[in-house]
């Protein structure tokens, strides 16, 4: 088992609600595909770097988790469609 950590912007422009289950669908991924989840971190609602489809702010994600090395492809594959997701990057963490 590796460590990872995937790192999550949502729209800000959504629903509490509707923020809070892409996220719940996103922690779901990780555990269907093997993995245990550590720690989820909440940044809150930041500045963005740059605009993002017209945005300027997004809700910051970061979530560690322990899993095999064939998961983050998985969960990258399907986060990459969510539509509530402006970004996401997933990184091995060394121990």
């Amino acid at each position: 088992m590796n460590k990872y950590e995937l790192a999550l912007v949502v729209n800000a422009k959504i629903e509490d609600d509707a923020r809070a289950e892409a996220v719940d669908k996103v922690k779901a991924l990780i555990e269907r595909f093997g993995g245990t989840i550590t720690n989820v971190d909440e940044w809150g609602k930041r500045k963005l770097a740059y605009e993002i489809q017209k945005m300027k702010e997004g809700y910051y994600y970061f979530i560690q988790f322990d899993a095999s090395s064939d998961a983050p492809a998985e969960i990258e594959h399907r986060v990459r469609i969510m539509e509530p997701v402006l970004r996401y990057l997933c990184v091995r963490q060394d121990a």
